[in-house]
């Protein structure tokens, strides 16, 4: 009985959710008509496509120097800090993708929403 009282509580709390959901998108163009045009969501936007190509360009190049003084320090070390250096190159150049991907993919949806 229990469990069929918390479904039923479910229910009821994703049906206003999805009742919020699509009052929410229906009257988008209405309610939000004046904001779209106002000084501070232009500014956002354009905050938001420079800072997306500034990590396009500096997230390699800082890689780049984070990779070959991690090198310098690896080869300046021994077995046991070899090992450690090798784990923070893997984690620069992982880091690296993933801020490039990132960055990429706010800039495309940024603009496919223009």
């Amino acid at each position: 009985m229990k469990k069929e009282i918390k479904k039923l509580k479910n229910i009821k709390r994703i049906g206003k959710v999805g009742l919020a959901l699509t009052s929410l998108f229906c009257c988008t163009n209405t309610c939000f008509a004046a904001i779209q045009d106002s000084p501070i969501v232009t500014g956002t936007e354009n905050l938001i496509a420079d800072l997306t190509s500034w990590l396009l360009i500096l997230a390699p190049v800082l890689t780049v120097l984070l990779v070959g003084y991690f090198f310098l320090r690896k080869a300046a070390s021994d077995e046991m800090d070899a090992k450690r250096w090798d784990n923070r190159i893997k984690i620069a150049i992982i880091s690296c993708i993933g801020v490039v991907v990132a960055s990429g993919l706010i800039n495309v949806l940024m603009n496919y929403y223009r």
